[in-house]
């Protein structure tokens, strides 16, 4: 009521306030004394997210219910198909490797039927580790794959330089053996499976680590290395000669995926498991796009990748973060192996993929819906935009990540590649027209004499054929591969297969040509007869 004649000397109280504080305090801090958001019995051992509290037990049914969900949702991989598993000793990895093992076994409620296997690559070589470290650490990745009873395939990054250039071409996904539907195979699946006898029962249990897996060729003690120390050597010059560490990452990155390309499709796997969280995807997702990857975020950061046609990576990790990867692996005692990498110890400004994935952790910690959100927006992509599919035409992909070139998109367009190319011949031109004032005290090549010139015996300089030479190289690479092609100091220390497939594929452009010109003459000649 108005009391504007009347004389209100009400003194506050705690009791009048109360309403008002009430409304401007903060809310509680979250607290484990409170009881689990999903049984409301038992008392909360952890909290993921501000008011999401869960006991141990649903904690656990929550963790294998998220990834088998992201499995029967996709529906990618039929039943009896080969899959292989990346295993690096990390978090994320291991907890795959559990759930995998929990969801074969017997008494799943919902058992997965594909067949797996695992794959881990030894990068030691590179990350300037002994004979003995590599060794300590197969032995303790050996130990974890054989208390899984699955079989396994140790290889290391040094059989990259021997690989096939057959690893580059995109193959043709085989049909499956069921039929293309889903739901078909699964019947097929289960009807074939009432008729298998007790053998095949007993191979199969197996892999529920009842009986004797395929769990290696050799032990450690008696361990061969299949290769020599100048392959090591050559790989570690590779390296070297890149003169940042983000075209480092990027390179390795890149050779990691052949190698297990290559293991799968000589092993017979259809399918292979990476274990990217959500959290390593959003970070993936921003680098990319610093390194000029936009064009293949979907393929980089989706659930499945098919741009190498016979073989598919799936990612069903990518629904957890890191806290909860390694909540669980704490709690159920997830065994883990430390393996250094090229960023270890490294600043937080040494890379690209050091300071985002800095940048993101800080931000995740003041506001914690931040990777969720740049992970909701990864989801949004389409995959269908970047031209994966295995028919397209060879020229039309990458040389190294075999994504769809997109360089060719606006060539001929006001786009941001156009100009830089512009801006590239402009400067290279000038760079041509001052060859005295450019090589004034030192020779053509860049040396300080002319016995450091690379002449040949005509005696003319051919550092003019080794431009025109990375050009052409460049040419067959997409804009964020030759970003890194280009911190690498001599093209002619990559691998053999890269450099083979860059030959096949440069005589093929040049035979295409000499083609259409001979059919432009023959058409002119035709044309004037008549």
């Amino acid at each position: 009521m108005c009391q504007v004649e009347e004389d209100y000397k009400a003194v506050p109280t705690p009791q009048n306030l109360a309403p008002f504080i009430v409304l401007f305090l903060p809310p509680p801090p979250p607290s484990t004394a409170q009881k689990c958001m999903k049984c409301k019995e038992g008392s909360a051992v952890l909290i993921i997210r501000v008011g999401d509290a869960f006991c141990k037990d649903c904690f656990r049914e929550y963790f294998t219910h998220k990834f088998r969900a992201m499995l029967g949702k996709n529906r990618l991989i039929y039943p009896g198909e080969k899959v292989l598993l990346a295993v690096s000793g990390g978090p994320s990895s291991s907890s795959l490797l559990r759930q995998v093992q929990e969801g074969l076994s017997r008494e799943a409620p919902k058992k997965l039927r594909f067949v797996p296997g695992i794959v881990y690559v030894d990068e030691g070589g590179v990350c300037g580790q002994s004979l003995k470290e590599r060794q300590d650490t197969i032995m303790e990745i050996e130990s974890m794959c054989e208390a899984c009873r699955f079989p396994y395939h140790i290889v290391y990054l040094e059989e990259v330089l021997s690989l096939p250039r057959a690893v580059l071409l995109p193959g043709s996904s085989a049909p499956t053996e069921y039929g293309p539907d889903y739901k078909t195979a699964v019947n097929g699946f289960l009807q074939q499976q009432r008729g298998w006898g007790q053998e095949k029962l007993a191979q199969l249990s197996t892999v529920d680590g009842v009986g004797e897996g395929d769990l290696g060729t050799a032990t450690s003690a008696s361990r061969k290395w299949p290769f020599m120390p100048k392959e090591t050597e050559a790989l570690r010059e590779l390296f070297l000669s890149v003169k940042t560490l983000t075209a480092q990452e990027e390179l390795l990155q890149t050779l990691r995926h052949h190698l297990i390309l290559h293991t799968a499709r000589v092993k017979g796997y259809s399918k292979v498991m990476m274990g990217d969280s959500c959290t390593r995807l959003a970070v993936k997702l921003l680098t990319n796009i610093s390194l000029g990857r936009g064009a293949a975020l979907a393929a980089d950061t989706g659930f499945s990748d098919t741009r190498y046609g016979d073989v598919t990576i799936v990612r069903p990790m990518r629904e957890y973060s890191s806290k909860e990867i390694a909540f669980y692996n704490r709690m159920f005692g997830v065994a883990t192996v430390f393996t250094p990498a090229l960023d270890t110890k490294a600043s937080e400004k040494a890379s690209i993929h050091k300071l985002t994935e800095s940048f993101i952790t800080k931000l995740q910690a003041e506001f914690p819906s931040t990777v969720s959100t740049i992970y909701r927006t990864s989801e949004k992509l389409n995959v269908a935009y970047l031209g994966s599919c295995p028919l397209a035409k060879l020229e039309d992909k990458c040389l190294l990540c075999l994504c769809t070139l997109d360089t060719k998109a606006g060539i001929k367009e006001a786009s941001a590649f156009h100009a830089i190319q512009i801006s590239e011949q402009l400067s290279q031109k000038s760079f041509e027209q001052a060859p005295a004032q450019r090589n004034a005290g030192k020779s053509c090549c860049g040396g300080n004499g002319e016995e450091e010139c690379c002449q040949n015996v005509a005696g003319v300089c051919q550092s003019s054929d080794r431009s025109n030479t990375n050009s052409s190289f460049l040419a067959l690479l997409c804009y964020g591969c030759r970003l890194t092609i280009k911190d690498l100091v001599s093209q002619t220390l990559l691998p053999k297969y890269i450099l083979s497939e860059a030959d096949c594929r440069k005589r093929r452009t040049q035979m295409k040509q000499k083609i259409q010109e001979f059919l432009l003459v023959y058409l002119e000649e035709v044309h004037e007869q008549n």
